[in-house]
């Protein structure tokens, strides 16, 4: 392996190259913290910011599922738990996932696209790839900052430090509930909970920066209060609120996705929370949270939401985000399980510039019903995997805007 590690060489820029990236990520920032009347902004700054930059390295402001400009790949579908709202189907390995040697090509394909400079691992459990902190450091050694999205329970004081000597920048670890009883129930074993708890503490023992994502659905909707004072005391920099999309495993418990009315409680309620909050949120499937800022502060047209379509970006499924399983198939978006090509057939360049879904994602104006007539559409777009899953075409509007008749 020593030998393949040494071809690599770095080829992404870095952070501050060009500064225009910078200015976006902060100004999306202030926009939100301006809007939200965030009184902890600069506080946040001071303690996570200069920390989280390598982070979001790239970025182009805020959007769904992180933000526009990063590749996510799915290591395995391997995991050690099994939870109820998955969005993949299996949780055993395969024989066909890509190889070290194929990751390694794959990263090297990534580090030539120009806008990409961090890339995200996650699974299934990635941690249970025995190659992982190998393909971290190759990652590292082409110039990337990576995010590793992990269940935590497999994580002890001594891997969080080989994790931190991979040059992992960020952990996002999953938590569902304060209760131990419900959030192992979702998770699917016993003392998930427990153990997750431990392996947050071992990331911020190990100097890497936490991250905590949340998958809200009905029966933890109630716990939102609960899991952010949470979030905040287990020192988290950022919290990411996804709701179930009924992909996947989630398809069996479609029914506890929030409706139109949940999703408003839920955005409300990150809206009103950020105020005196100690880390910043963020949603995921939840897209009208941006278009919601604007709306409730009178933005509707001229200078100002011009400006704020360069920094929201609302749904970014093909926007710049994508997401590579583990047999080599790309996505727009996990939540949208349309292939758009394969990399062990053509070239990554190739599928993410060439495809028709992804390059049909990009201009707005593709989408219909509500959504496409929507003045806020550039800074939300609707959920595109929400559209999918209920209505089976990635270009409907999303059942779960509530804001519709407000801003036609």
């Amino acid at each position: 392996m020593v030998n393949i590690m040494q071809k690599g060489k770095k080829e992404v820029k870095p952070w501050y190259n060009p500064p225009s990236l910078l200015a976006r990520q902060t100004g999306s920032l202030l926009l939100v913290a301006a809007l939200t009347r965030w009184t902890k902004a600069s506080e946040w700054i001071i303690k996570h910011g200069f920390s989280c930059i390598p982070g979001a390295s790239g970025s182009k402001g805020m959007g769904c599922i992180g933000f526009p400009m990063h590749p996510v790949i799915e290591l395995t579908e391997s995991c050690n738990l099994s939870c109820i709202h998955c969005h993949a189907s299996d949780r055993t390995t395969k024989e066909d996932e890509l190889t070290t040697l194929e990751i390694f090509r794959l990263l090297d394909e990534l580090a030539r696209i120009s806008g990409f400079r961090m890339v995200a691992f996650t699974g299934g459990e990635p941690l249970l790839r025995p190659d992982l902190y190998e393909i971290l450091e190759y990652a590292k050694k082409l110039g990337f900052s990576t995010t590793l999205a992990s269940n935590g329970t497999l994580i002890t004081p001594q891997i969080a430090k080989k994790l931190a000597d991979a040059g992992l920048s960020i952990a996002a670890i999953s938590l569902d509930s304060t209760d131990e009883k419900i959030h192992d129930q979702i998770r699917g074993k016993k003392g998930s909970l427990e153990r997750a708890y431990s392996g947050m503490k071992a990331i911020n023992d190990a100097g890497i920066v936490l991250h905590i994502n949340v998958t809200i659905a009905k029966y933890n909707e109630e716990q939102v209060n609960d899991l952010i004072t949470a979030s905040e005391e287990l020192g988290a920099a950022i919290l990411i609120l996804y709701q179930l999309i009924p992909v996947g495993r989630g398809e069996k418990i479609a029914p506890s996705a929030l409706s139109k009315e949940g999703n408003k409680r839920l955005i409300t309620k990150i809206k009103n929370c950020q105020f005196d909050s100690s880390l910043i949120m963020e949603p995921v499937g939840g897209p009208q949270y941006w278009a919601d800022l604007l709306h409730s502060a009178g933005i509707r047209k001229g200078i100002l939401l011009s400006w704020a379509e360069h920094l929201f970006h609302g749904c970014c499924a093909g926007r710049g985000f994508v997401y590579i399983k583990p047999q080599g198939d790309v996505l727009a978006c996990p939540f949208i399980p349309v292939s758009c090509g394969n990399v062990r057939n053509e070239s990554f360049d190739s599928i993410y510039h060439n495809s028709p879904l992804i390059q049909a994602l990009q201009n707005r104006d593709n989408l219909s019903g509500s959504c496409g007539e929507c003045r806020y559409k550039k800074v939300c777009g609707g959920c595109r995997g929400r559209a999918y899953a209920i209505h089976g075409d990635v270009f409907a509007e999303d059942p779960a805007c509530y804001l519709r008749d407000e801003c036609k």
